[in-house]
């Protein structure tokens, strides 16, 4: 079927939809939301051409996109003119998209927290602090994420203060080789019953983690390092590892850290985030968790 000239085509109204379901989408989209609205303005002020109109008195041909010559420059005009005299709409309209964007991915989280809930509380092999803890908080962490060092501190002090809290962590190296050798080497560590010293001692750790710093450290906390080494390569630790990444991948899931309180979540590692893991963690204890 032929597309009426002042409608904008399929593909750019799906190119549109595909880029606002992204955060990052959302300043791009601004724009083009300005472009649909002009072009519905050109379109509602321009008469269609009479139907015995020969096809040669157009006064020009219909670029690709499906506008002609004089509606671009129509559109070029009133958005030029808008922006100038309200600028800030630009930034409202981003902020707007924004919210919009982070509700949606909250909801679509929601249900990947609950189609996955056995795997995300109720792990057979991911390292657990606190394991009769009221309040399950889950960690994607990976060794070399300078996030995940710095969140480490305040995941420290929650714990230190509420002793309630059970704290289920998720070996999830996707940043370098050297993460998945520390990785390896934390749950080896697991295995002699000194995961937490370990897992603290390599993210308070300046530098790069990676076997060989992994292994300095595993002496000082007093692994057996002969034994962990032996324990990195079994295939109990690749399952857990390779779970992990599955898991994620799932979840939707592709950075760190990434947190997830009961059926609440914490994406990154925001400046407030010990606030907001005392909070989550207090609602979740006062409402319940519909899904843990």
């Amino acid at each position: 079927m032929a597309q009426p000239e002042n409608r904008m085509p399929a593909r750019t109204l799906a190119s549109l939809a595909n880029a606002l379901t992204s955060v990052k989408g959302a300043m791009l989209a601004v724009p083009a939301i300005l472009l649909i609205g002009a072009t519905l303005a050109v379109g509602q002020s321009s008469p269609p051409p009479a139907a015995d109109t020969p096809a040669a008195a157009a006064p020009s041909t219909p670029s690709a996109s499906g506008l002609n010559a004089l509606q671009r420059k129509e559109i070029e005009s009133i958005i030029k003119e808008y922006l100038l005299n309200n600028p800030e709409v630009l930034l409202e309209a981003q902020n707007a998209l924004e919210a919009k964007m982070e509700k949606i991915q909250g909801e679509r989280m929601a249900v990947a927290i609950k189609e996955n809930a056995a795997e995300l509380f109720r792990p057979s092999g991911s390292p657990v602090i606190n394991a009769k803890g009221d309040v399950p908080i889950i960690e994607f962490f990976d060794y070399n994420c300078g996030y995940c060092k710095k969140a480490f501190t305040e995941v420290a002090q929650l714990l230190d203060k509420d002793k309630k809290v059970r704290l289920i962590l998720k070996e999830f190296p996707i940043l370098s080789k050297g993460s998945e050798e520390a990785s390896k080497a934390a749950l080896a560590a697991k295995m002699q019953g000194k995961y937490w010293e370990f897992h603290r001692a390599l993210l308070e750790s300046p530098g790069q983690a990676n076997e060989a710093s992994a292994l300095k450290i595993a002496e000082k906390v007093g692994l057996d390092v002969p034994r962990l080494k032996k324990d990195m390569a079994s295939a109990e630790v690749k399952k857990e590892i390779d779970d992990t990444r599955a898991l994620a991948t799932k979840m939707g899931i592709q950075g760190t850290p990434h947190f997830i309180v009961g059926d609440r979540i914490i994406p990154g590692a925001p400046e407030n985030l010990l606030e907001l893991l005392n909070k989550h963690a207090g609602e979740v204890r006062k409402d319940g968790c519909k899904v843990c």
